[in-house]
């Protein structure tokens, strides 16, 4: 909470570590090291051109992804992008303070004269499990004069859940003097995985569908293994148990676990989520690639009942669309319960809540995360 006998230029905002932060009244230049969360929330309060540096490529890019069938056809999906680089085009002349695989650029970042540098732990640049490199990073920020507000994503938190995402967005509004805004809209997010809980509780363990996250990673491949599966203490597994009340198969523990084939046939779950891993992954793609021919015997293959996600490139610690995650996950698990929400219209009103964004522009959208599937295919 913001403390406004802080200084007449300063208020005192209590960040997610506990620190008291005197963030300026006025912020006119921001440097946000983070994936697109808060660059997306600065977009909903029109506020994006206050940003001067970002500390995540993920903004920045357009991507591409193909495959080719056993039988050699050929499928490309372009123009793929966070959502923050559909909407803010600008952002990619922005200059880049770390690509997140090196540390920061300090001098370009002093360069950069922000008032205010926002962190997001757990976003790429700094993972879980970075906690050293980050408090050194943070004690050299602060070094150079330039005050550093920290969130945590949920990836960095003791339990890895969506539950304090309401807070990070409440803390920017804070920041921003968007309190209304920001309130709505953690509102409306909360409200969605609410009504999901809800649609979703009261099943028995022994009727609760098997799903499961699987990564159709080709790093994955290269190493011997079918793909990558996510254990029951990470945030993959939270979506699926905690959310939409379905159960794992897969009790191990860890992200991006390789496994084998035979692993996978062992699993057997009922239902398939593909995620971004190391690429954008179809359905189609474990239908038909050569390299998937031996998961044929799957019951969710066999089935059909194989669901991608939204494109995420670098959704460590979750970004604002990660709703439209849970809602393709709990419908897929249980679509009896979900008849009145067809995703493809769903989707498109939940872009123009968040972003304030007009028909065009969220079906645009969709198609930059490449979920046009949800159309083709009435889900």
């Amino acid at each position: 909470m913001a403390d406004s006998g802080a200084g007449e230029n300063t208020r005192t905002i209590t960040d997610m570590r506990g620190v008291q932060v005197k963030v300026p009244k006025e912020i006119n230049r921001v440097v946000i090291i983070d994936d697109g969360f808060v660059e997306g929330l600065l977009y909903r309060f029109g506020k994006q051109d206050l940003v001067v540096g970002v500390g995540g490529d993920s903004v920045k890019k357009v991507f591409e992804y193909n495959f080719t069938t056993k039988d050699g056809e050929f499928y490309e999906y372009t123009n793929g992008m966070n959502t923050v680089r559909y909407l803010f085009p600008e952002a990619d002349d922005l200059p880049l303070v770390t690509d997140g695989k090196t540390g920061i650029n300090y001098e370009l970042l002093a360069s950069l004269e922000p008032d205010l540098v926002i962190v997001r732990a757990g976003a790429y640049a700094f993972r879980a499990g970075s906690e050293e490199a980050l408090d050194k990073a943070l004690g050299t920020i602060s070094s150079l004069g330039i005050p550093v507000f920290v969130l945590y994503g949920p990836t960095y938190q003791d339990n890895a859940s969506v539950d304090r995402i309401a807070d990070e967005i409440k803390l920017i509004g804070e920041i921003f003097d968007e309190q209304a805004s920001a309130n709505e809209l953690a509102d409306y997010l909360d409200g969605i995985i609410t009504d999901i809980k809800t649609r979703t509780a009261g099943v028995p363990d022994a009727e609760k569908p098997r799903v499961m996250e699987f990564g159709l990673s080709s790093t994955a491949r290269g190493e011997g293994g079918a793909g990558m599966a996510w254990g029951l203490d990470t945030i993959e597994t939270h979506f699926i148990e905690d959310i939409a009340n379905a159960k794992s198969p897969f009790t191990g523990t860890g992200a991006f676990v390789v496994i084998s084939a035979e692993q996978m046939l062992a699993l057997d779950p009922d239902v398939i989520i593909l995620p971004t891993a190391q690429g954008y992954h179809p359905a189609k793609e474990i239908y038909t690639a050569p390299y998937y021919q031996n998961l044929q015997e799957l019951t969710a293959v066999k089935n059909k009942q194989v669901f991608p996600l939204p494109w995420t490139p670098y959704n460590w610690a979750k970004r604002l669309e990660y709703p439209i995650e849970a809602m393709i996950i709990a419908k897929a698990s249980y679509p009896d319960k979900f008849t009145d929400i067809r995703v493809a219209d769903w989707v498109l009103n939940f872009y123009k809540k968040v972003y304030k964004v007009d028909d065009k522009t969220a079906k645009e959208l969709r198609s930059v995360q490449w979920l046009d599937w949800v159309e083709e295919e009435n889900f």
